[in-house]
Order: structure tokens, then sequence, then C-alpha cells
């Protein structure tokens, strides 16, 4: 799980930074800024609650059913999970059966999902890589699956390269498949409530892109546990749904499935109760709108 989903206090558009600087920072500071941010929350992260990493939570737990029959079956398989974090789901796949690599640009993390793997005895491995530069790092290794998403695609500016990387990490009739936050729900924001016991929700911010990234200054995480320490600056780029089948399409690869799902693994706000399938929607009291979104997509065979 790779993304800031609380509500984003601090949060604003890019823009000149406070100190005197009159350039806001290029796309490459920002990757770094980024990479500096998740690798101060992974300690954070490690110890938490939330992720369970003591057993209190298992690998399962965050995928939705629908996930399991749109992969199908994965023993013997050759899975990547990019943008993969601490491995929690990576260790699902390894538990099917996969061949399971995750690949993940902050160290700290790669760090502590290779010791979570060699702790609980999981044949996985991990590769340290800006998710770019994932072909170059992986040498000529192919996958039946790649597998991305659940607070991925936000930090990453340019899908057009992004998909391109994913069509050359795929096998000739590979499979990628992306569960993501949908954008609607990026774009949600609660109001200050009239009743406390249902606040009302209202668009916050953007649903598409086109205004260039999100600045985030802040010390919280999305996570259960202390502050983080230093590295509090991040930033996130809105992609509309669109942009993003686009970005697959335009990399060549034959879309074969869109859901839209009302299901979060976690309750987002307060409202949220719990669904028959141990994840979180709104109250029926709220309309039912898209919180997670999927994409499943093959790379042509070869003629």
């Amino acid at each position: 799980m790779t993304t800031e989903q609380s509500e984003s206090t601090g949060r604003a558009p890019l823009g000149p930074p406070a100190g005197g600087r009159s350039e806001p920072p290029g796309t490459e500071e920002m990757v770094r800024a980024n990479e500096a941010n998740w690798d101060a929350r992974t300690p954070v992260h490690v110890a938490s609650a939330f992720y369970g990493l003591d057993g209190s939570r298992s690998a399962e737990d965050w995928f939705a059913p629908f996930e399991w029959s749109d992969l199908g079956e994965l023993a013997g398989r050759d899975v990547l999970h990019l943008q993969c974090h601490l491995g929690t789901e990576t260790a699902a796949f390894a538990d099917r059966g996969a061949r399971a690599v995750g690949l993940d640009f902050s160290a700290e993390a790669v760090a502590q999902a290779r010791r979570l793997a060699a702790e609980t005895g999981r044949e996985m491995e991990f590769v340290r890589s800006d998710v770019y530069r994932a072909v170059e790092a992986l040498g000529d290794r192919r996958f039946d699956v790649v597998y991305t998403g659940k607070g991925a695609v936000c930090y990453l500016p340019d899908l057009a390269a992004w998909a391109e990387t994913v069509a050359a990490l795929l096998r000739p009739g590979g499979t990628f498949y992306l569960v993501e936050f949908h954008p609607l729900l990026n774009a949600l924001g609660p109001t200050p409530p009239t009743d406390p016991d249902t606040p009302p929700l209202l668009l916050r911010h953007d649903y598409l892109a086109g205004r260039g990234p999100l600045r985030s200054d802040t010390p919280t995480t999305y996570t259960d546990g202390p502050p983080l320490q230093g590295a509090t600056t991040s930033y996130e780029w809105r992609h509309g749904v669109g942009e993003v089948l686009d970005a697959l399409i335009g990399a060549g690869l034959t879309l074969r499935g869109v859901r839209e799902s009302e299901v979060l693994p976690w309750p987002r706000f307060p409202s949220m109760v719990p669904d028959t399938n141990g994840w979180w929607r709104l109250p029926d009291s709220e309309p039912i709108i898209p919180l997670l979104y999927a994409v499943r997509a093959v790379k042509p065979e070869l003629p």
C-alpha cells in the first residue's frame, strides 16, 4: 500500500515553497522527495497496527475477492509487484505459489520487505528501483503477471512512460492488473459536519490531471504511529481513469476488463461501515459511488 490517503491538511497545488525560491522543483527533484518521504514512512508503517506485521493481519486482507477471480491461477507463474512498499501484497502472491518479485524505489522499504520475507520463510525477491527503470533493474526477465495499485498511480508523473515500462516487462500473452483508489475518492473530502454522526462529503480536490502535482508537507502518514522523522514533503499527480486507460492502450496492451467498486480495504471516512467481506463502504444513507477501480489488460501474443 503506497499512498497518502488520509485527508490532506497542508496539501496545496505545486508552487514555490517557502524560503524565497522563485522556481518550483523539477520532476526529478519531486520524485527524490517522494523517495525520501517513503524512506521516512517505512519504520512507522512497520510498527503500525494498520499493517499488522506482527501477525494480526494476513497478506490476503489487502485483496478484494474480485481480484483473485480476475487474476486466476498464480501457482508456478512469474508475478511482479510494482511499487510494492513493504511487500504485503507480494506475500499473498508467494502464498498462492507464484514466483513473486516486488520492486520499490525506497531503500528502507525494500530492506524491510526482505527482512519480513526471511522471517516468515516466504520465497520472494525484492528489487530496489524507480518504476521507470524497472526494465533495466530486472535485466532480461519478463513476467506472466505485473500487478500494481492501491496508492501507486498518484506517484507517477508520466503515465505514458509507465505504461510502456509495464508492456516491456510482460511476456507475450501476459496480464497487467491494476487495482487503484478511484480518482473520485481522491477528489472527495469531508466538510464541517452539521451532524457529527453523518459528515457530508463534497468534491474538494481535482479529479483530472492538468494543474500539476499536489504538494503535501505533513509529519503524519495514513497509518497509526508517531510523526515522521524528517522528509515530510511529498508530491502526488492526479490521473483520471480515462488517462490511465489511454496510456495502457497507447503502450499496445489490450483491455480485457474494467471494474468500479464501492468498497475500500480500510475506512477512509468516519461514516464508513464494514462490508460483508471485511472491507468498508459508505453507509446506505449515502450515494453508491466508486471508491476503487480495477483494470485488466494483456500483452498480445506474438504473430
